[in-house]
């Protein structure tokens, strides 16, 4: 396993295309999402959970998405539904972390949905440390409400994100801001 400052320094996205099976196994994914229940969440809310896709289950989602999809643009032609239909199918795993916030008088909404971002985070890294390939993505389905009502989230409830993850290859990195550049001090 890597240094864990190494890792962080070094990590990248991949993108779901440059990624390819195998996937993590059983044993792995229930590391990666152990340590995404391992994130700041003030006041023991728990303001998150998961949906694993995997196998069929990614063709299942990609049903969901195409169909909406073509409901809501009755013209695209069947080559654009198809793109919709393969939205999840890059990578072997993909892993939606859902946000909700509940009302409390100490802990605002803000930080709750500030906990399902680290969460998503924590999975991201997980998997990288595991030496996968991870991309935290979203797209016009992850803030459809039919898309997320037939992914079966309650009303209240909304998608920080998916994270795709899978085998890659290692790759260059993209251009990262100077510490000049972003940091002020007070």
């Amino acid at each position: 396993m890597p240094d864990a400052l190494e890792l962080l320094k070094l990590r990248r996205s991949v993108k779901p295309r440059e990624m390819s099976g195998p996937g993590p196994s059983a044993e792995e994914v229930d590391t990666i999402l152990t340590i995404g229940a391992r994130v700041p969440d003030h006041g023991k809310m728990t303001p998150w959970r998961f949906i694993v896709f995997e196998g069929d289950a990614r063709a299942r989602a990609g049903d969901v998405i195409a169909k909406v999809f073509a409901r809501k643009n009755p013209t695209a032609p069947a080559a654009e539904i198809e793109i919709e239909k393969r939205r999840l199918m890059d990578a072997p795993l993909v892993i939606a972390v859902v946000s909700f916030t509940k009302p409390h008088p100490k802990v605002p909404a803000w930080e709750q949905e500030l906990s399902a971002g680290a969460s998503a985070m924590n999975i991201v890294t997980a998997a990288t440390a595991l030496g996968y390939g991870a991309n935290w993505l979203t797209g016009w389905f992850a803030f459809d409400r039919d898309v997320l009502d037939g992914f079966g989230l309650k009303p209240d409830e909304k998608l920080a994100g998916f994270i795709h993850i899978g085998t890659a290859k290692p790759a260059e990195d993209r251009p990262r801001p100077a510490l000049s550049d972003i940091v002020t001090r007070f």
